[in-house]
């Protein structure tokens, strides 16, 4: 009993650090061996996937329905400049460390074949995002659906809460108090599975480890120093300034959120860790009523480190291969592979497939994501806590500038 109440009390960071350093232990013992513990770490993902649908449609359908239209309109706006700005230094950063350092010069392809991937068209994407059969996008879990599904029932939550009739307030303060129940609810099953994480957490280093081999994250060290030391940059120098500029404490900042950057690193998925950042944001002092509007938002959408990891990925392409990309080349590239990955960028390894995506479209042999895929699991991880931490700064910085211009 006393075993189990001292788990409980444990911080989730901790447990989760011990069981990521277990495994990495468990890996070099056994090898390709560890990858039988693979299930466990399954079994972790899904529930956190499980939770994650719910609680997108859940926490922006209520932050809508709590905001007048007119507020919303002026958040969704400084949050879009917000993603704009932060992805283009990102992906400077990653392609001006990417051509200073030349990964990938001294590596060949391998052998190994990887499918081509269907490419929508623009039209297609625009008609995936307006489903045509509501139960429908919930079962497939189409995200960017569902996204949409929440968007228009919470802007119709705020018409009702917001009108000059008394029974239809009625009506939409009902609505409201019904989804922040669900929204307990799930919160509660998140609190259970938290348990769990550790064990998870565990049994994916493992098994990742284990499986892909020393020599090949031997061949990519450049590749992924080069991918680490610009996600260094962009915490150092861009997210401290967001947060300076809005006046927070940034080493109290990043303490009050380390759950959410942490769960994020070792589960590599944004989606998944989303109820915890939103938690965590509110810890830093993000009111709930932007911390849900943004944060899911952010998860979606917004990708600093998948756009950082392009940029390096897309340099490392071209020095395989000894083509001369000009700079306008490479943006143009990585632009378009960022607006790919729209709707996969919680998702794990969806980097493989958004990179597969470019390669094709611009006539790189694919054969190169087989050659990345040998350090996937090591650049997601720096690269999803990336995103979940632009995530909270973003609703920081437009919360604080929403209650300056409340003041």
């Amino acid at each position: 009993m006393n075993i189990w109440k001292k788990y409980n009390d444990t911080s989730l960071v901790i447990k989760m650090s011990a069981g990521f350093v277990l495994g990495i232990l468990v890996a070099i013992l056994f090898r390709e061996h560890a990858v039988v513990l693979r299930p466990l770490g399954t079994v972790f993902i899904r529930l956190l996937s499980l939770i994650a649908t719910p609680v997108i449609f859940l926490t922006v359908a209520l932050a809508i329905g709590r905001m007048n239209l007119r507020q919303m309109g002026r958040l969704g706006g400084k949050l879009i400049l917000y993603y704009a700005a932060t992805t283009a230094m990102a992906v400077c950063i990653g392609v001006s460390l990417a051509l200073f350092f030349n990964p990938g010069l001294q590596l060949s392809l391998p052998d190994t074949l990887v499918q081509k991937p269907h490419l929508p068209h623009a039209a297609d994407m625009l008609l995936k995002i307006v489903p045509d059969n509501l139960f429908a996008a919930f079962a497939a879990g189409d995200l960017m659906a569902i996204l949409f599904i929440a968007i228009i029932i919470g802007m119709a939550m705020s018409g009702m809460t917001y009108s000059v009739d008394n029974s239809m307030q009625d009506h939409g303060l009902l609505l409201e108090r019904l989804f922040s129940a669900f929204n307990e609810l799930f919160y509660k099953i998140l609190a259970g599975i938290l348990l769990y994480a550790p064990i998870g957490v565990f049994a994916i280093s493992a098994a990742t480890f284990g499986a892909q081999g020393w020599l090949t994250f031997k061949s990519l060290l450049l590749f992924t120093l080069t991918f680490y030391l610009g996600l260094a940059l962009l915490w150092a120098l861009v997210y401290t300034s967001c947060l300076k500029l809005a006046g927070f404490k940034v080493i109290a900042f990043f303490i009050d959120i380390k759950e959410a950057y942490a769960t994020a690193f070792f589960t590599t998925s944004s989606l998944a860790s989303l109820p915890i950042a939103i938690q965590a944001a509110k810890k830093a002092g993000v009111s709930e009523k932007t911390a849900h509007f943004a944060l899911p938002l952010g998860a979606i959408f917004n990708s600093d480190g998948g756009a950082l990891r392009m940029g390096v990925s897309l340099v490392f392409a071209s020095n395989i291969m000894g083509l001369d990309l000009a700079w306008t080349d490479m943006l143009t590239i990585v632009v378009i592979g960022t607006l790919l990955s729209i709707g996969t960028a919680g998702v794990p390894a969806a980097g493989l497939v958004t990179l597969s995506a470019v390669l094709s479209l611009f006539g790189l042999p694919l054969e190169i994501v087989a050659l990345i895929a040998g350090v996937d699991a090591i650049l997601s991880m720096g690269g999803t806590a990336s995103n979940v931490t632009g995530d909270i700064i973003g609703a920081a910085v437009i919360d604080e500038k929403e209650s300056a211009h409340s003041a």
